[in-house]
């Protein structure tokens, strides 16, 4: 009997089989985000951060009582400093007001920037990528977590400012730098619009942060990187020579978050550092997810 030749109708059965997998795995359930949240919660610069964060609004309070009363300055205008004791939302603004410019950047570039390198320099994400974890999966998970993380230490410092304010200075109107006043209810609405506006404006930070961190081994390097890269834009803000340049600037824009504790809300500013920021990020987020995805991971 002769042999007959596999038509088109019958494929070589090499070319339908099916790829194997492990019974039960499914890619899109490794690494879960509840999983990489509680190792990140477990990290003893997550609670070191939530502590620094949380401790800024009581010393705040005692400067406040050992310096005296607010003033104005010579030139007669009144700043967010000379109005911290008016009313628990007028101490949340300042607080808001003396971190935002360097101190928020720093949970942002250390949540971000340690993530992926720690676990390079633990020699951990080989067996992560080995368990298997998809790579863009293991960036996806990461990621979110450390935005979620990012998200909290922000909110956590007006929030704590304002419970503590309000216990110290009364709840009341917010005392406008500009003059007049805003309802305490709207006032509260203003500044969760304000840090929000601040979040935004370090999603740039964050996706440089992630970038580093999928480059090197040293978290340190990825932290530090970010950080002093933000802290280099301030200065080339400063520039007034470089003009409209400055525009494509996101620290151009950190504390266009101001107009949102006008007696008009506005939104001209935030809109554009907002757009310039979320465009930066999105660049740095692709750079790291394409990098490291081609990248040979060795430790």
């Amino acid at each position: 009997m002769t042999a007959t030749a596999p038509g088109p109708e019958t494929p070589a059965p090499e070319a339908t089989a099916p790829r194997a997998l492990a019974h039960g795995y499914r890619p899109g359930r490794t690494l879960p985000l509840r999983v990489e949240a509680l190792r990140q919660w477990k990290r003893r610069r997550t609670l070191v951060m939530a502590g620094v964060l949380a401790a800024l609004p009581f010393v705040l309070i005692v400067a406040f009582a050992i310096g005296g009363p607010e003033g104005e300055d010579r030139g007669g205008r009144v700043s967010f400093i000379d109005t911290a004791t008016a009313s628990g939302a007028n101490f949340a603004a300042t607080c808001l007001f003396v971190s935002a410019g360097f101190l928020l950047v720093i949970p942002v570039a250390l949540f971000c920037g340690d993530t992926v390198a720690s676990e390079a320099g633990w020699s951990s994400l080989r067996y992560l990528l080995a368990a298997p974890v998809p790579r863009g999966r293991l960036l996806t998970a990461k990621l979110t977590v450390a935005l979620g993380y990012s998200t909290a230490a922000l909110f956590l410092l007006p929030l704590l400012a304002l419970a503590a304010g309000t216990a110290v200075y009364g709840w009341g109107p917010l005392r406008l730098p500009t003059g007049g006043t805003l309802p305490a209810g709207d006032a509260v609405l203003r500044l969760l619009i304000a840090t929000a506006f601040i979040l935004v404006s370090q999603l740039v930070t964050a996706g440089l942060a992630f970038w580093l961190s999928t480059r090197t081994d040293a978290p340190l390097g990825a932290v530090g990187g970010a950080v002093g890269l933000t802290i280099v834009g301030n200065v080339l803000d400063a520039v007034t020579a470089l003009g409209d340049w400055r525009d494509f600037l996101p620290a151009h824009w950190q504390f266009a978050w101001i107009d949102a504790l006008q007696p008009r809300l506005e939104w001209g500013g935030m809109i554009q550092g907002a757009s310039v920021s979320v465009t930066y990020a999105l660049v740095l987020f692709a750079l790291a997810f394409r990098g490291f995805a081609r990248k040979d991971i060795v430790s």
